[in-house]
C-alpha cells in the first residue's frame, strides 16, 4: 500500500514543481501591469474590464461567470445558470449603457447547443437566454459576442461560419451569412475554428476574424455587405478582438496579441505591433482598461487552486 501511495504522489509532485517553475518564470517576464487571481477552475475563456465598477468579469469554460476586484484578486462566482448546465460560457461583452453582461454559451464537444445569455450587472439576475441553434440542426458553436450602439448583439458561430443577430430584448433578428465566410479552405485544419472574435466599430459595422484562415472581415450590421479586409499578412490563430481606437484593433491569439491599423475605414489594414506573453497559457481574449490592452489567458496553473493571469500587452513594433 505504501508503494502505491508513493507512485500516486510522484505525478502530483511533478505537476506541482512544473506549475511553480512556470509561475516563477512568468513573474520574471512581466514587462507591464498584470493581475494574478485565484480560482478553482482550470479554464477561463474571456475577461472584460468593467470600468464603472473597477472589476474584471470572466467567463468559465465549465459554465458561469465570475468577477475579480482590483484589490482582492480573488475570483467570486456571480452566475451559475442551471438552464444551460453542461455547456461552456465563452466570449462575453459588457454593455455599460444598459448595465448588462452578454455571454456566448456553447456545447464545446458535441456542438449541439448554442445560446446567448444576458445578465443584469447590479443583481446578476438573468435578463434573457435565447437559443441560437435549432434542435437537431447543423453543428454550431457560439463563440464571441459584440453589441452595437442600439443594444443589438452579434454572436459568431465558429462551426457554421455565420453571425447571429439578437435584439436588445433577446429575440432572434437575423442570421448573417456570406460566401466570403466560407471562401477559406474547407479541409482540415482550416475548418476546425471559423468565425471567432467580433467587435462593433463606432463607424456602424462589425469586424470579425476567422481563426484558422486568419482573415479579418468587415460586416455591415444588416449583413448585406461582407468584405475581407485587405492585408499583406494573415491573422492566423486570431481569437478575441478589441478596439484601442477606431483605427487600431488588438487581436488576441498566437502569439499573445497583435495590433493591426487601418487608415481607410478598414478597407485595408496592416500589422504594426506584436506582444509575446506567456504562450503556454494560451491568449484567448483582450479587453481595454484605462486605455491599455489587457490579454486574458485560458489556462490556470496550480493544484488545489489555479492561478489565472491577465497581462498588460506591452507591444513592440513589427519590422516592415
Amino acid at each position: 500500500m505504501m508503494e502505491i501511495k508513493r507512485l500516486l504522489f510522484l505525478p502530483v509532485l511533478f505537476l506541482s514543481v512544473i506549475s511553480m517553475a512556470l509561475l516563477n518564470l512568468e513573474k520574471s517576464k512581466h514587462a507591464g501591469e498584470h493581475m494574478e487571481y485565484q480560482s478553482y477552475g482550470w479554464f477561463r475563456e474571456s475577461a472584460a474590464w468593467d470600468a464603472k465598477n473597477r472589476r474584471f468579469v470572466v467567463s468559465f469554460m465549465e459554465g458561469g461567470l465570475g468577477q475579480i476586484g482590483e484589490i482582492s484578486k480573488e475570483e467570486f462566482t456571480v452566475v451559475k445558470d442551471g438552464d444551460y448546465a453542461g455547456n461552456a460560457t465563452l466570449g462575453l461583452e459588457i454593455d455599460l449603457p444598459r448595465g448588462r453582461t452578454l455571454v456566448a454559451v456553447a456545447d464545446l464537444f458535441g456542438n449541439n447547443y448554442s445560446a446567448l445569455a444576458a445578465y443584469d450587472m447590479a443583481t446578476w439576475q438573468r435578463i434573457f437566454l435565447v437559443q441560437l441553434s435549432s434542435t437537431g440542426g447543423a453543428k454550431s458553436l457560439a463563440d464571441d459576442v459584440a453589441v452595437d450602439a442600439e443594444g443589438n448583439a452579434y454572436v459568431t458561430d465558429a462551426c457554421g461560419n455565420v453571425i447571429w443577430k439578437v435584439s436588445p430584448e433577446g429575440s432572434m433578428v437575423a442570421v448573417i451569412s456570406s460566401p466570403a465566410f466560407s471562401s477559406v479552405p474547407a479541409k482540415l485544419p482550416f475548418n476546425l475554428v471559423g468565425l471567432n472574435g467580433i467587435v462593433y466599430h463606432p463607424g456602424g459595422y462589425l469586424l470579425a476574424v476567422h481563426t484558422w484562415a486568419g482573415v479579418l472581415f468587415k460586416v455591415s450590421l444588416d449583413g448585406q455587405h461582407v468584405t475581407a479586409v485587405n492585408m499583406s499578412s494573415f491573422l492566423v490563430m486570431g481569437d478575441g478582438l478589441e478596439l484601442l481606437t477606431p483605427e487600431r484593433l488588438v487581436v488576441a491569439g498566437m502569439p499573445s496579441a497583435r495590433i493591426v491599423e487601418s487608415r481607410d475605414d478598414w478597407r485595408s489594414a496592416k500589422l504594426t505591433h506584436r506582444y509575446v506573453g506567456p504562450m503556454h497559457r494560451g491568449a484567448t481574449a483582450v479587453t481595454v482598461k484605462d486605455g491599455k490592452a489587457f490579454v486574458s489567458h485560458v489556462l490556470g496553473l496550480g493544484l488545489r487552486k489555479r492561478t489565472h493571469l491577465i497581462t498588460e500587452a506591452v507591444f513592440k513594433p513589427v519590422s516592415l
